[in-house]
């Protein structure tokens, strides 16, 4: 998302998002994130940061059926506090964050609207598919069928060494955090202070945004409600966010191509669901698909 500048508006405002592909508190954000990006439409400069939540330098654990047992209990915990969906079974906990990091990078170079799908279908490789996208051929099949999106292009970019570097210096910038998320006091299950990597070093909890200007900044870390994002660009760009209305079901899947429950109370406003959306149950709520989306999503063809 790149801002148009405007001469006589309120100053220009980057939004960094720190994030990974397969993080849980990132996926049970993507309703207030999607609604922040439409109320800030193209006034912004959006990027994001691969932080990389599951690191290759991470020790395997000793026992992978357990410790894909306990942590199937920790996204039950996070998803009674997002009610985002969550996969009927997980197959196991991911191995690596670098695969889907890199497909999710190099996606941007086909265009943001690309770019949002791609990632969108990499975070619902674990949370609705109970699939990590961890390996290489993982993240490219989970991507198959993305309207508009080169595959060839695609897989060539994301083994290039200019997208590992910049995926690389994304984990860098994550492990540099502002001070402020040392010492995060807020009433929240997740409220984002910084966090200690198996490797001795301090990041970014996931998800943040940190908001901009050219002379200050906000950080926003953890899971939080969408007025305390709307609180920060109000601070920084008084009258810059404009709430865009809620669209007509037809239209918002049109718009997202998938959408959960929690999406649709803030982003939809009618009689859902649209008759020709298509239902994906998941272990909490269900994920609604276009029908064109759905031809490429093996849990809707089941």
């Amino acid at each position: 998302m790149t801002a148009t500048p405007d001469p006589d508006g309120p100053p220009p405002l980057e939004v960094v998002e720190y994030t990974d592909p397969l993080c849980p508190w990132a996926w049970g954000s993507e309703p207030a994130f999607r609604r922040l990006r439409a109320a800030l439409a193209d006034r912004v400069h959006w990027r994001r940061a691969y932080a990389i939540l599951f690191d290759d330098e991470d020790d395997p654990p000793p026992d992978l059926a357990a410790e894909t047992a306990w942590y199937a209990g920790h996204l039950a915990d996070i998803g009674a506090h997002t009610q985002a969906p969550r996969a009927h079974r997980l197959s196991r906990v991911a191995v690596s964050s670098w695969p889907s990091s890199l497909v999710a990078r190099a996606a941007e170079a086909q265009g943001s609207e690309i770019a949002e799908r791609v990632l969108r279908r990499l975070r619902e490789s674990v949370f609705v598919l109970g699939e990590p996208a961890d390996t290489e051929a993982l993240a490219l099949r989970s991507v198959r069928g993305v309207p508009g999106l080169d595959p060839g292009r695609l897989a060539r970019d994301a083994a290039s060494a200019e997208v590992r570097e910049s995926v690389r210096a994304d984990r860098a910038e994550a492990r540099r955090p502002v001070p402020e998320v040392f010492s995060v006091r807020e009433r929240s299950p997740h409220p984002g202070a910084a966090k200690e990597t198996p490797g001795g070093e301090v990041r970014y909890a996931l998800p943040t945004l940190l908001f901009r200007t050219p002379g200050a900044r906000r950080v926003v870390p953890g899971w939080r409600p969408y007025e305390a994002y709307a609180a920060a660009v109000d601070a920084l760009s008084p009258g810059l966010r404009q709430e865009a209305a809620p669209l007509a079901p037809d239209r918002a899947l049109e718009r997202y191509r998938s959408l959960t429950e929690p999406e649709l109370l803030v982003l939809s406003e009618g009689v859902w669901p649209p008759p020709h959306a298509v239902r994906v149950d998941t272990a909490q709520g269900a994920v609604w698909l276009h029908p064109d989306e759905a031809q490429h999503r093996p849990a809707a063809r089941q």
